[in-house]
């Protein structure tokens, strides 16, 4: 393919992999017409058919798939090499310090930092746990660089960057309680029993995930205040109150005494980047990039580095 430009290469390989000229040219930010173009261009120089095109389909041809997967990889290189240099010319050295705030965002925060060490090995990434009480307040005194966190977050000094991704929530109850045995909750079923809630919250934070009242108006009573997750657990478990929290909280926080159910109505939960607005480095912007490649590539199920 002598004479094609890097340009045409990731057309290519993004029309591989979404088989949809359209979607491929939104992502791409250029014309239907230009994928076309691009296409036959590369079909010419090779000597056969890259795609079978149908009014209904597009697919990848034996000859496609060979060029795919012969440029993955040689492509993946080139744009890490252009990362390393372009991180090199804006200075990426020094600290970083990344924080998360549950357990299953702290294994993407872990593989991001993987891809981000090898990019960027003048930079030395720090991994810290962001706690429950007071989590904005490392952001403002300089411990921590970014974090990635449950949102709602709504301060004028911080910056939201992209949600990264969400997840469907559950209520954690205790063994034996009556929500216990059922397949799903209900929002309204919060007016039932005391809801266990964190301190050290902004109140427009607890408003969104710890409701005073359901959508048809009902109070929710309140249980017990905590400052830390396994709080939380210990309080239900001990028959203390329920608590509404993440449904992926059951792969990593299991208990004996404790049962995740999930909700049938309520919205996801969403998680997304903060760092401070003083604080929007080259480093926290080529973490946030990697950290939203690692999050695509796991939602497709792949590694993404």
């Amino acid at each position: 393919m002598a004479g094609v430009e890097l340009r045409e290469i990731e057309i290519f390989l993004v029309l591989a992999e979404e088989l949809h000229f359209g979607r491929t040219a939104e992502r791409m930010r250029v014309t239907p017409a230009r994928v076309s173009q691009t296409i036959k261009k590369q079909e010419r120089a090779i000597g056969a058919e890259l795609f079978k095109r149908t009014s209904r389909s597009v697919q990848l041809t034996p000859t496609g798939m060979v060029l795919r997967d012969g440029l993955a990889a040689g492509y993946r290189q080139i744009k890490e090499a252009l990362s390393a240099a372009a991180a090199a010319g804006r200075g990426i050295t020094g600290e970083l310090n990344v924080a998360y705030s549950a357990a299953w965002c702290g294994t993407l925060v872990v593989a991001a930092t993987d891809v981000f060490r090898a990019r960027h090995p003048n930079c030395v990434v720090r991994i810290h746990e962001s706690p429950l009480l007071d989590p904005i307040g490392p952001l403002r005194n300089g411990t921590h660089d970014v974090q990635l966190v449950e949102l709602p977050i709504d301060e004028p000094d911080i910056v939201n960057g992209p949600v990264i991704f969400s997840e469907p929530r559950a209520l954690v109850v205790p063994v034996g309680h009556p929500f216990a045995e059922r397949d799903a909750v209900s929002l309204e079923d919060l007016s039932e029993a005391p809801m266990i809630t964190p301190s050290g919250q902004p109140q427009y934070f607890l408003d969104h995930h710890y409701p005073r009242r359901t959508p048809k108006g009902r109070p929710i009573p309140r249980g017990p205040s905590t400052t830390a997750w396994q709080e939380v657990l210990a309080l239900v478990g001990a028959g203390k109150g329920i608590s509404p929290t993440c449904a992926r909280a059951a792969q990593y926080y299991s208990r004996p005494d404790v049962v995740y159910v999930p909700f049938s109505d309520a919205p996801l939960v969403e998680y997304g980047l903060l760092w401070m607005a003083t604080n929007s480095t080259p480093k926290v912007q080529a973490f946030t990039e990697i950290l939203l490649e690692k999050a695509d590539a796991s939602a497709m199920g792949g590694t993404g580095q």
